[in-house]
């Protein structure tokens, strides 16, 4: 029998983290624009409202960034993507306005910030899967970009480690459009509990 979305996200022992939600990312000077456009139609205002109710609810709100040192090194190479990345004129350095959260989300006292310098995903090789079970979470709902490669991934981790996933899929992004509502349908349909934005908020409220 399916859960009540209301125990499964219960503030107790939920978290909701965002994935890549930062200046250099999703801003107006991102590394992928075609992303970063995307993710204004409706993913960028939901995940503030989501982070208002969050908070409100007494939800820990946990901010995944991720960076590039100046040397390059610590950071990935093995992939196209880290190599577009690399050769972008948008430079994630830690500590830049790059990498900080968009201020339409923004970052409060009670938030946490974590940053990695490689990978695809906030979860693998990170604080992050510490830092949860240090809280006592054990759902997380995961938004931010992008679909294609990012949040995928940080499903597929988060799983695998035993958290249940929930995915508002009006606040996540991905391009073209088309494929990233294919690969909500046919791939994180499958391994996530799928919602929309309203629908937590009214849990939360």
């Amino acid at each position: 029998m399916a859960r009540a979305l209301s125990d499964v996200i219960a503030p107790a022992h939920t978290a909701l983290v965002t994935q890549e939600c930062q200046n250099g990312v999703i801003g107006e000077q991102a590394v992928l624009p075609l992303l970063a456009d995307a993710a204004r139609k409706e993913m960028i205002p939901n995940v503030s409202r989501l982070v208002k109710a969050a908070r409100a609810a007494g939800v820990s709100v946990i901010h995944c960034t991720a960076v590039r040192r100046a040397d390059g090194k610590g950071s990935s190479t093995n992939a196209r993507l880290f190599m577009a990345v690399r050769k972008s004129p948008v430079t994630l350095l830690p500590g830049s306005e790059a990498a900080q959260v968009v201020s339409e989300i923004g970052v409060e006292a009670d938030d946490v910030v974590l940053s990695r310098l490689h990978g695809l995903g906030p979860m693998a090789g990170t604080d992050l899967d510490s830092v949860l079970r240090n809280l006592g979470v054990r759902t997380i709902v995961g938004v931010g970009v992008s679909v294609n490669v990012g949040m995928t991934n940080f499903a597929m981790d988060a799983v695998n480690l035993g958290y249940d996933f929930v995915l508002p899929r009006d606040a996540v992004a991905g391009v073209p459009e088309e494929y990233a509502n294919a690969v909500i349908e046919n791939t994180l349909s499958l391994i996530t509990t799928l919602v929309r934005t309203e629908d937590v908020i009214e849990v939360w409220s």
